[in-house]
């Protein structure tokens, strides 16, 4: 399960892409969550995904 706090999310997902996937879609396949369902969370507190840099900014 993936924390509810957007900054804590924000840190683990990341993290995660830096250091284990090489893209959005390979990490929300592991936790069995759609892109679009992370991407609206974390856009929701002002973060937008960038796949050239592969991360949240």
């Amino acid at each position: 399960m993936l924390p509810q706090d957007p900054l804590i999310l924000l840190s683990l997902v990341n993290t995660a892409l830096r250091d284990q996937f090489p893209s959005l879609e390979d990490f929300c396949a592991h936790h069995q969550l759609s892109p679009e369902e992370l991407t609206a969370r974390l856009e929701a507190v002002g973060f937008h995904y960038d796949p050239a840099q592969n991360q949240f900014r």
